[in-house]
């Protein structure tokens, strides 16, 4: 049958130890959620300011969808474009301290589009080789070459910009937390030697918006780079516990996304109640800074407390701890235990990281109580000792 590839490609997959399953989520975004029909511990949500479930987002999703409807049913080129999407825009400019902002449905589609917008044939585009699918993904699209430095090293970083050719556009894209190791690229370096080899700066602030810098607007403005940074793009669906994301920067590259890039052009906009909650919660980052200081004390007793039972957490200093234990399917398996005991912590497995470097990818919230990670670091001290 033309269709036995769909089966024969799943089999493979279960024997490889990659086969992946949904599972059934129930409750609210919080730090304990029902999973599969149990209540356990979340240690596995990007929620990591609690807001997903705030009651200022539910207010104002609410009156949103009373006032204008459930969807916008356009694209915003059309009859899409809506007063909340430009006043969240308006507060994402504010925040960043950029000129201008311009929101996206997702953090995916603003990634895949944003690189055939800027660059193509004969321009290079610098990626960091632990950048996030959708980077990739961006890069394949855009045409342009793509030279894949190794992780965080500046040194080979400038190797390649010397080699790149003298014409063309070169463009240098990291995240600036990367979201399966939890560490920081080294941002200041990276601006210091795209401003010396003619290249522009691209970065995903995906897993830093709402949590690092001031009034949680990123590590690009905690480091005061804002000027230097052609691209920030970030996303409303982790600390600002929403959906959708943003690209900040000046008013000129604003205008020319709405005008190239294809995945903000052919797609219908975000909806009313999503605006409206992402809006909140901007304003929550400004209202509710103790959230951001309650989540920086739970990463410290819950990476203390696990790297003083034995655990390797790498270099993360974040709100991301990759436990990292090799074999997928001993990753799995270890996951697997940890749930049946009351503790959610996702296993990662290739294509997602590295071939042997499967992992734990623990991630803290601010509504994380002092008994939650008591009760995880006691389970994880009980499972490592089954294995």
């Amino acid at each position: 049958m033309p269709t036995d590839f769909i089966q024969d490609e799943l089999e493979a997959l279960k024997r490889q130890g990659l086969y992946r399953r949904l599972r059934r989520v129930e409750g609210e975004q919080g730090p304990t959620l029902i999973v599969d029909g149990r209540e356990v511990l979340n240690f596995s949500s990007n929620n990591y300011l609690g807001l997903a479930s705030h009651p200022a987002l539910r207010k104002a999703a609410k009156e949103a969808i009373d006032r204008y409807g459930c969807g916008a049913v356009a694209s915003r080129l059309i009859s899409g474009n809506m007063t909340l999407h430009e006043e969240l825009e308006e507060q994402i400019a504010k925040l960043k301290g950029t000129a201008a902002a311009l929101v996206f449905n997702s953090g995916f589609q603003a990634n895949v589009g944003i690189f055939s917008a800027l660059v193509g044939e004969g321009d290079v585009i610098f990626s960091d080789a632990l950048n996030h699918a959708s980077i990739i993904d961006g890069c394949r699209l855009a045409r342009a070459r793509t030279v894949v430095y190794a992780h965080c090293d500046l040194a080979r970083l400038e190797d390649e910009l010397k080699k790149a050719p003298a014409t063309g556009r070169r463009l240098i894209v990291t995240e600036t937390l990367f979201s399966m190791d939890g560490d920081e690229a080294p941002l200041a370096e990276m601006v210091e030697l795209a401003e010396r080899y003619g290249a522009v700066i691209m970065v995903d602030e995906a897993h830093a918006t709402g949590v690092f810098g001031p009034n949680g607007a990123g590590i690009v403005a905690q480091l005061g780079l804002g000027e230097r940074v052609l691209v920030q793009m970030g996303t409303l669906g982790k600390a600002l516990g929403g959906f959708g994301a943003y690209v900040a920067g000046s008013r000129p590259l604003r205008e020319l996304l709405i005008n190239r890039c294809r995945s903000f052009i052919f797609t219908t906009s975000l909806p009313p109640p999503v605006l409206a909650a992402a809006i909140a919660a901007v304003d929550l980052l400004y209202q509710e800074p103790q959230r951001r200081l309650a989540l920086w004390h739970n990463c410290r007793a819950l990476r203390e407390g696990l790297r003083k039972l034995g655990f390797s957490l790498g270099e993360s200093q974040s709100q991301i701890l990759p436990l990292v234990i090799g074999d997928s399917e001993r990753c799995m398996a270890f996951s697997e235990r940890l749930l049946q005991k009351g503790v959610f912590a996702q296993g990662i497995r290739p294509p997602t990281v590295s071939e042997g470097t499967s992992r734990l990818r623990i991630t803290l919230m601010a509504t994380h109580t002092h008994e939650h990670l008591h009760r995880a670091l006691r389970t994880f001290e009980e499972v490592r000792g089954e294995f």
